[in-house]
């Protein structure tokens, strides 16, 4: 069976190399920026808890179903080129959604989410290919960057209010998509070449949607993913109800995400044998079951289950993204795996906050919630210590 081989990715310089990480600055702050503002938006607008609530799910069920067809336009455009459009798409949502109504606020973030799913499927790709020798590290970087960008958002938008109103809280971050997508454009000038699909003679590939190797990678996304969410969503709730002060279950959620850079950072040692990432995966998923078990059982230790929290989910991060660079066996079907595995990861995501605010209402406390929560944080541990398996 005759190989060909892939082409020689174009040589960046060192600084447009790195673009790559600034994009990540700009994935999460149009999400972040929202929950600090939603009850001036809420009663601007007219709007109850439950449209809140699905206007801060919509762009996880955008993300979920723009995701599969990522690889689609990467293909036609190529990469570079699909990542620069949807920074200038993420620019305009941004920018308009908060300035066109209630319905171009609602069509807005659907856009950015749409927008937004297009750097978290492809970034990660573009990673592997152009830090091949160094996957687990340069992923352990682009999520410090994600998450420092979430962190900083979430913290201004308040202030920003205050001084000049909710809307521009959340449009100065259109700005901000408009800066990288300057400092992206070098890459689609002479962007680097995308390798040939395999010759006849080789064996048709395995559609990753029945790879169970996939699945595993794919659930492990989705389980780190619904656990975040719900503590981005529910954590300073969770606090207050326990007798901890709006202000102190302010700052710890700040923490939470300050952490999840330390964690992301700490992690790839773990995740750089080539063919083993259990210990990165086990490490990363059991500071998440602790922290959950730690809320229900000792609330008043709240501090400490936030800080085991934040360093888990900023660990099962990056391992969840080197798991998806590490397995996909060739450019294309990693960016397959990618849109996949944050495909239904999003999904999940999205329901996670809904069913622990169902479960919630119904018993009246959130002692349920936490217990179903921590049940499936056992199952991502089990699922990343699947995934992370030699795979010789």
């Amino acid at each position: 069976m005759a190989l060909s081989a892939a082409p020689v990715a174009r040589q960046y310089s060192p600084l447009v190399t790195a673009t790559a990480f600034i994009v990540a600055l700009s994935l999460r702050p149009a999400l972040t920026a929202v929950g600090p503002v939603l009850p001036r938006i809420g009663v601007d607008l007219h709007l109850g808890e439950g449209m809140l609530g699905l206007l801060g799910t919509l762009p996880l069920l955008a993300f979920a179903f723009a995701s599969p067809l990522v690889h689609l336009l990467s293909r036609r455009f190529g990469m570079e080129r699909t990542v620069f459009v949807s920074l200038l798409v993420l620019a305009v949502g941004t920018a308009a959604r908060p300035y066109t109504g209630l319905a171009g606020l609602w069509i807005g973030t659907v856009v950015v989410g749409a927008a937004i799913a297009v750097g978290n499927v492809l970034v990660p790709v573009i990673l592997k290919r152009d830090y091949a020798a160094n996957v687990s590290r340069a992923t352990g970087v682009y999520t410090a960057f994600i998450t420092g960008g979430a962190a900083v958002a979430s913290l201004v938008a308040v202030p920003i209010a205050n001084a000049a109103g909710w809307r521009l809280a959340l449009a100065v971050w259109g700005g901000l998509a408009v800066l990288v997508a300057l400092a992206w454009l070098p890459r689609t000038i002479s962007p680097a070449p995308v390798p040939p699909a395999p010759t006849t003679d080789e064996a048709p590939p395995v559609s990753v949607w029945r790879q169970p190797m996939a699945w595993l990678v794919t659930f492990y996304m989705g389980l780190q993913s619904t656990s975040f969410y719900l503590l981005v969503n529910w954590l300073p709730t969770i606090e207050i109800s326990n007798g901890i002060s709006e202000r102190t279950a302010g700052v710890h959620i700040f923490l939470f995400q300050c952490f999840g850079l330390i964690g992301g950072l700490s992690i790839p040692w773990l995740m750089k044998h080539p063919t083993n990432q259990r210990p990165g995966t086990i490490t990363a998923s059991l500071p998440i079951l602790v922290a959950l078990l730690g809320l229900l059982l000792l609330p008043d230790l709240a501090l400490l289950w936030v800080v085991l929290a934040g360093l888990g989910q900023g660990a099962a991060l990056v391992a969840a993204l080197s798991l998806i660079s590490i397995r996909g066996r060739s450019h294309h079907e990693t960016t397959q795996l990618s849109g996949m595995a944050q495909a239904v990861g999003y999904l999940l995501a999205a329901g996670g906050p809904v069913l622990a605010g169902l479960l919630t209402e119904r018993t009246g406390s959130w002692d349920t919630a936490l217990i179903v929560f921590a049940g499936l944080a056992a199952v991502q541990l089990t699922m990343g210590y699947a995934a992370g398996r030699d795979s010789r």
